[in-house]
């Protein structure tokens, strides 16, 4: 790829791992405690303050929420785009990690609508929760909160649930297969958030999971990079979709924040699909650097070598290439500058003006087409057994 310029390779982890797949708790239904009442989980989430709209807080899922959280203190707030203390206060940037670690919003999601994909899912349902207590440098979904981007959880989870049931009633059965499932119709329940975190703090995502199983013509489906032990208590009976995300070791470490390993994330994959889940996986995001090919050829071997033949035979997986955006990488500038080192590449990529106005950059057009026809050779080389679903 003569069009990279040369640059530092990754280097070693921004942060220990969290955990050790291989040494999590047994998992027990959540109202029985289980591994979100683990020391472990409370390295991920620990809740010191909580901004809340009123209506969330006089909600039976916010006081479920509160209940879980005695003690820690609650400023009622008009909004929860409306936190000028977190929204807009650059002095936030310095404390980007501890912020998503400490600080839990709660609202009420006004809008629900559910918006054709085509790509990931078939729909984009009105997800219920926005942000997110990992940190990867990346991530598109703080480019629209300014400084600060905690978990907000969506306390009115009832209407949710009613506004996707009656959208999946609308559409029938699925006439035709495509690249989402040749049989049911896939919601995305997770757009801007990980299902997995939200889990440690509320029954939401369990929600979710239980209203599909009741619905014999669509899944749910929602990416993670983390891997919540509790989640296998729920059930789907094939309902739901799992994407554990993945990339090479190297640049996960410099850019997964927070997150489970890549390694606990493909060896859970076997007890997840045990549990009633499909699993499927993105190779996501592709990063061009010094030695990607070799990381992820890597990556592969070790995917084909621990995972089982049943996983195998029923997964398939997205290539999502890399996309950032400019005033994110200002903001990674402030807290993780190496991060960029790799993320901006001004020689290998074009701006594109996105629909909400923000200036992003992306891979040119021909990087981009001859690094997807090298993944796919090397796919096709250390794990054939992989379809891919689709590239972008």
């Amino acid at each position: 790829m003569n069009q990279l310029p040369a640059g530092p390779s990754p280097e070693k982890p921004e942060q220990p791992a969290l955990f050790d797949w291989g040494d999590t708790v047994p998992a027990t239904p959540p109202d029985g405690g289980g591994f979100r009442d683990s020391p472990r989980a409370r390295r991920m989430l620990d809740v010191r303050e909580v901004y809340a709209e009123p209506a969330a807080l006089a909600s039976p899922r916010g006081q479920q929420i509160l209940a879980r959280l005695p003690g820690v203190p609650v400023t009622e707030v008009p909004g929860h785009w409306r936190i000028p203390s977190l929204h807009g206060n650059d002095g936030n940037i310095a404390r980007w990690t501890r912020i998503k670690s400490e600080i839990l919003v709660l609202g009420v999601k006004q809008t629900l609508t559910t918006r054709p994909n085509g790509r990931s899912a078939d729909w984009i349902a009105p997800g219920a929760s926005n942000g997110c207590a990992m940190a990867c440098a990346y991530c598109y979904v703080p480019r629209r909160k300014g400084y600060a981007n905690p978990i907000t959880l969506f306390t009115n989870i009832e209407a949710i649930v009613t506004h996707v049931r009656r959208h999946v009633w609308a559409q029938g059965r699925k006439r035709e297969p495509n690249q989402c499932d040749p049989h049911s119709w896939v919601y995305d329940i997770g757009e801007n958030g990980d299902c997995s975190v939200d889990a440690l703090i509320c029954d939401n995502t369990a929600d979710l999971i239980t209203a599909f199983r009741a619905l014999p013509t669509a899944k749910a489906s929602f990416a993670t990079k983390f891997v919540n032990p509790d989640l296998l208590t729920l059930d789907p009976q094939g309902r739901t979709r799992v994407r554990f995300s993945v990339m090479p070791t190297n640049d996960s470490r410099l850019l997964d924040i927070r997150t489970s390993p890549v390694a606990d994330r493909i060896a859970a994959a076997a007890d997840f699909l045990d549990a009633g889940y499909e699993v499927h996986f993105n190779l996501s995001p592709v990063v061009l650097r010094p030695g990607w090919q070799r990381d992820w050829a890597d990556l592969l071997v070790h995917l084909d070598d621990v995972l089982p033949h049943r996983v195998k035979e029923q997964s398939a997986a997205e290539i999502i290439m890399l996309t950032h955006n400019q005033q994110l990488h200002e903001v990674n500038l402030g807290w993780h500058p190496k991060a960029e080192d790799v993320l901006w590449q001004p020689a290998a990529q074009e701006t594109k003006r996105s629909e909400n106005g923000a200036l992003n950059v992306r891979y040119a057009r021909e990087v981009k087409h001859e690094a997807l026809a090298r993944l796919q050779e090397l796919i096709a080389a250390h794990a054939p057994w992989l379809r891919i679903r689709y590239a972008f």
